[in-house]
This record gives structure tokens, C-alpha cells and sequence, in this order.
């Protein structure tokens, strides 16, 4: 089974049109991406919240089919236990909630929402779920479709266009301008660093 490559400029263009579809005033005027309504009101995907697994390992994993899924049964302690899921379904790890907008729960999201963008061929053919760990897979074709999710969610979160412009319209905020943006677009401090650095603007 072929994995599409996607560019660089091809993942900015297919975030660009994921935004344009559910507002385009996102990519006028900087702001958080709405990431869970995209999921829920753009693609009529499903949210749910498990903790996946007790160690906390794996963060969202994406559903293309019905399908029984191990979740770990943290209040009663009984270990993992199989769930009904319904196709189209994304799965965030239920430790994420603590900090709902934190950029680690907003980015993990997103990454799950590009598997469903530019993967869901890919694993409706091969029949299994994308899933988000802490880890790297050991797979060079595992590795490389967990670095395109990765890259589209950071284009989701934070469009080019809208972090040039707040970068250059923030530019006498005293302190640090990409912790700056980071809360702009509530993000993490590291993904925003990447970003700026990425568009070669620090």
C-alpha cells in the first residue's frame, strides 16, 4: 500500500482549505484555530474522550470503521477493556481534560484531524486506526505518516499567513515575542518556536 508525500507547500495549501471550509476569517484575523468544531461541525467526526491507555502513551487515536477498541478502565482499576466505536470517530486521551486548552490537548487533536484529512484512505484499506504515541514507531513508513500529521496539525493550528501578520504586528511586545504568539494562538511555546523558525522569521 502507497503512502501519499505530500510537500511542504502541499500540506500548507490542504490546512488553508480545511480553515476556508469552516471559516475564512481565520485566515485574515490571528486567532485559535477551532480545532474541535472543525473535527465535530466541518467533518461530522465524532469527539470522544477514553483514557486510551494507563500509561498514557497513546493521546488520540482516529477510528476510520467500526471497530472494538481496548481502553484502559482507570476508576475501576479492572485494566483494559474492549469499547464499541463508531467509524469516523476520534478518540483524545481523557488526560488531556485537565488542561482543555492547553496546546498539548489542542495539538493532539489536530494531529488526529490530519490523519482523517490525508490519511484515511491509507488505513481504511488496510483497516486500522491512527493513533498518536509518545514513542516513535519503529516503521520508516509509520515514521513518516505520524511527521505529515504532525506538520498539517502545526499548519492547522497556526496559518502562515495569520502568524506572519501577528509576528510583524507584535513586534514591540515587551518580552518574548514566540511565547507571545504561542498564547495568541494557544499553542505550545516549542510548536510556535518550530513554526517561526519553519517561516524563517526568528
Amino acid at each position: 500500500m502507497n503512502i501519499c508525500h505530500y510537500r511542504n507547500e502541499a500540506l500548507e495549501n490542504i490546512a488553508k482549505r480545511v480553515i476556508l471550509q469552516y471559516d475564512r476569517r481565520l485566515l485574515i484575523r490571528p486567532a485559535p484555530t477551532p480545532v474541535e468544531d472543525i473535527i465535530e461541525k466541518t467533518y461530522g467526526l465524532t469527539l470522544e474522550y477514553q483514557f486510551i491507555r494507563n500509561n498514557g502513551r497513546i493521546l488520540g487515536e482516529t477510528v476510520f470503521e467500526d471497530a472494538m477498541i481496548p481502553v484502559y478502565d482507570k476508576e475501576d482499576g479492572k485494566g483494559y477493556t474492549l469499547v464499541s466505536v463508531k467509524g469516523g470517530t476520534v478518540i483524545i486521551d481523557a488526560g488531556l481534560l485537565d488542561n482543555k486548552g492547553s496546546g498539548r490537548f489542542r495539538y493532539t487533536c489536530a494531529h488526529e484531524l490530519a490523519h482523517y484529512v490525508i490519511h484515511r484512505q491509507f488505513y481504511t484499506q488496510i483497516g486500522e486506526t491512527a493513533a498518536m504515541t509518545k514513542i516513535v514507531k519503529s516503521s520508516e513508513s509509520d515514521r513518516h505518516i505520524e511527521r505529515q500529521a504532525d506538520r498539517l496539525a502545526g499548519y492547522l493550528l497556526m496559518p502562515k499567513g495569520t502568524v506572519k501578520s501577528a509576528f510583524f504586528n507584535n513586534q514591540q511586545t515587551k518580552g518574548d515575542i514566540t511565547a507571545f504568539l504561542a498564547g495568541l494562538f494557544q499553542v505550545s511555546r516549542q510548536a510556535m518556536d518550530i513554526r517561526l523558525r519553519e517561516m524563517r522569521l526568528i
